[in-house]
Formats: C-alpha cells, sequence, structure tokens
C-alpha cells in the first residue's frame, strides 16, 4: 500500500507570518497521525522561513509514525539529521534561496558528493532518498550512490495532468520500472493533490510514498484537516 507523509512546512509558514505558536505545528502533526497519515515530513531551510531547526527536534519527540526530514545536505542539515535521527533523510539539491523544491539531483555530475553523503546517514543507519527526475540514466546513477530509494519529482506531471494524463504519466511509469530494476524504493512527491493523485497512484507501479504539503494543507482551509487527510487516503487505497 503507498504511503501518506504530510508535509506540515505550510502550517509552520502561517505560524511565522504572525509570531507566537498560532498555529501549532506540533499538536497539528499529532492530530494528522491521528487522523490516519502515516507519516510527517518537514524541509527546513536556512532561513527558517517556515519548519525551524527547534521544530524538528520538537517533532522527533512526538512523531508516532514516520518522520521524513527534507533538504539540501550542507553540513548543518547533515549533523542535525544524524542527531534526530529520523526514519528517512530526502536529499534535494535546491539552493539555499529557492522558493520551493523545483529539480532533481544530477547523479552524475554529483555522484561523488551523493556517494559520501549518503554513506553518512547509512552508517546512522537513517534511510536515505534522493529527489530525482524521471531520465532512467539518472535513477541507476542514484543506485550507485547507494541511496536506499529515490523520490521522483511529480510537478510535470501535475502541469500536465488535464492537457493529456496518459502522456504525462508515462515517463513515471518509466522510471518507477528503473527504479524497481535499479532495485531502489518509490517516493514521490511535488504538486500532487486531490484532482490527480489517484490516477498516479493507480499507475505507477511500487510507489512507497506521496509526499504531500502545499495542496493537502490548502485543501484543509475549506474541508477541515481531519476530512482531508482522510481524502488523501482514500486517493490513494483506489
Amino acid at each position: 500500500m503507498t504511503r501518506l507523509s504530510v508535509n506540515i512546512n505550510k502550517i509552520a509558514t502561517l505560524r511565522n507570518a504572525r509570531g507566537g505558536n498560532v498555529p501549532d505545528v506540533i499538536a497539528s502533526a499529532i492530530n494528522i497521525e491521528r487522523y490516519g497519515a502515516q507519516g510527517i515530513t518537514v524541509h527546513p531551510r536556512p532561513d527558517e522561513r517556515h519548519i525551524r531547526r527547534n521544530d524538528v527536534y520538537e517533532l522527533k519527540k512526538v512523531v508516532t509514525t514516520e518522520f521524513n526530514i527534507e533538504g539540501y545536505p550542507s553540513e548543518d542539515f547533515i549533523r542535525m539529521v544524524i542527531e534526530v535521527k529520523p526514519h528517512q533523510v530526502t536529499l534535494v539539491p535546491d539552493p539555499p534561496d529557492v522558493l520551493t523544491s523545483n529539480a532533481g539531483w544530477n547523479t552524475i555530475r554529483h555522484q561523488e558528493f551523493l556517494k559520501k553523503v549518503v554513506a553518512r546517514f547509512q552508517d546512522a543507519d537513517i534511510r536515505t532518498s534522493l529527489f530525482i527526475e524521471t531520465d532512467s540514466e539518472l535513477i541507476f546513477k542514484a543506485a550507485e550512490t547507494g541511496t536506499n530509494r529515490v523520490e521522483l519529482y511529480t510537478e510535470p506531471y501535475a502541469a500536465n495532468y488535464h492537457i493529456d494524463r496518459e502522456k504525462a504519466i508515462h515517463p513515471f511509469v518509466v522510471a518507477a520500472e528503473a527504479a524497481a530494476k535499479a532495485g531502489l524504493g518509490l517516493n514521490a512527491g511535488h504538486d500532487l493533490s486531490l484532482d490527480n493523485l489517484r490516477y498516479f497512484a493507480q499507475n505507477v507501479p511500487n510507489l512507497l510514498e506521496v509526499s504531500i504539503g502545499h495542496a493537502l494543507i490548502s485543501d484543509a482551509l475549506y474541508l477541515g484537516l481531519q476530512n482531508t487527510v482522510q481524502m488523501y487516503l482514500e486517493k490513494i487505497r483506489y
């Protein structure tokens, strides 16, 4: 079964806009798990514009499902993740000032760097995943870094879903097959929504996890958080 990990960055963004602790990021994570989500994802950035470093340490104390930390593997980030020891770390190639993750790793160009970084997390017994696009060669090269999984960057699928969903899904099916051949677990995320999630989950083989934040938290403003989590879970259970 595909698991739902909810990215709570946007809850932190709302909190930070006003100061104080409303909405409460920690309480929200607890509730999201209680509503049925199988994981919590955070992406702390150097400027702490949403999730703060302190949030990461506090969340580790309360998350009872799967805790996934995303980020660029700077030395500070690596040290924090090894201290916190989440179930999974998802490595993204974001520069510090990027608005949101918008590209996957070039695992050919960054092969040696990624090997060293992945080895450090593996030594700490933390499962690793590399954010990546659908190029099969890059996926096979990802396997050579020692990573456990790849997370497919799904914005191109979401952008083209209403134009031609069969054409939009095809590269992701091929990428999933490449990941399976390479012995990699498969995650996916970015712009997946109530609109396009079911078709993606139905057609992409061996999909272990989807990480969804912006769309889910936005939907919750209209539909309520508990109801929204349940609706997303229903889409991946099909």
